[in-house]
């Protein structure tokens, strides 16, 4: 891996992954068409620890928050022999398990299958398409106010199925979790916080699951300094990607991205006839 090549994969992964456009669907055209190789496996997940060091850094006040009033709740249950949620901090923390639940159950039931997608540009064609669509509709009819105090348990399972859904490549898992949000009426600013919250159970247990299947393939295994300043690119081009994301789903413009998402799902139906 040279230093030229872990810059761009750097770059690649902290664009595609906050942005709603689909990492891993953009990651298998870029490997079709362009004969753009993303490197050893080991490179590949350690990437993703890049990116969560983005949300980390954006959302560092109210991550430490929650973190700090979950083991809080916790105490406070364990001496009082109740569990009780006194604030916004620990009604998130359980949110963020409780849609966790569906995401994982989708991704230990269906991976093998989700996978098996990977290899037809087809139905990535299709599924930008789709998400597309997505990100139009709620960007236009979405008319939330739900607030943390009033969102519900269900709506948390519903955002996590979404996210559980997103492991199909050409769907996008932030556009997908963002616009389950939406549906549900919560508020611009909340469905974005939440999405990517709930992000890093999934990404740190994806990424950790990954390593694993890294050492037991036999794949290789080493820390390098190109390596090292990959996942520092990744993390530094998220942080501006979600910020970027955040203004953007502000004003009202989530939809610019399907635009886009359209085009190349069209380019690549036709691509496929020649």
């Amino acid at each position: 891996m040279t230093y030229f090549q872990a810059i761009i994969l750097g770059i690649f992964q902290g664009i595609s992954e906050f942005l709603p456009i689909s990492s891993s669907g953009h990651l298998v055209v870029l490997q079709r068409i362009f004969g753009i190789k993303e490197g050893n496996l080991f490179f590949t997940e350690m990437l993703h620890f890049g990116t969560l060091i983005s949300i980390f850094v954006v959302f560092f006040n109210d991550i430490i928050k929650i973190i700090v009033e979950f083991f809080k709740m916790i105490g406070q249950g364990i001496k009082n022999k109740k569990f009780k949620i006194t604030n916004i901090y620990q009604k998130m923390a359980i949110l963020i398990i409780v849609g966790s639940i569906p995401t994982a159950i989708i991704g230990l039931l269906f991976q093998d299958t989700f996978e098996k997608l990977y290899s037809s540009l087809l139905s990535i064609s299709v599924a930008f398409i789709i998400t597309g669509f997505i990100l139009w509709i709620v960007d236009k009819k979405s008319r939330g106010h739900k607030k943390v105090k009033n969102m519900s348990y269900v709506d948390s399972l519903v955002i996590g199925t979404f996210q559980g859904i997103a492991i199909i490549p050409g769907i996008s898992r932030s556009g997908s979790t963002i616009a389950g949000g939406l549906f549900r009426g919560l508020d611009r600013n909340l469905a974005t916080e939440y999405s990517f919250l709930l992000a890093l159970p999934a990404t740190f247990g994806a990424a950790l699951l990954g390593i694993k299947d890294v050492v037991e393939t036999g794949s290789e295994v080493y820390f390098s300094l190109p390596l090292i300043t990959g996942v520092i690119i990744s993390a530094i081009v998220g942080i501006v990607s979600l910020r970027l994301l955040i203004k953007l789903l502000q004003n009202k413009k989530l939809h610019y991205f399907s635009y886009y998402l359209w085009a190349l799902g069209i380019f690549l139906l036709i691509y496929q006839l020649f």
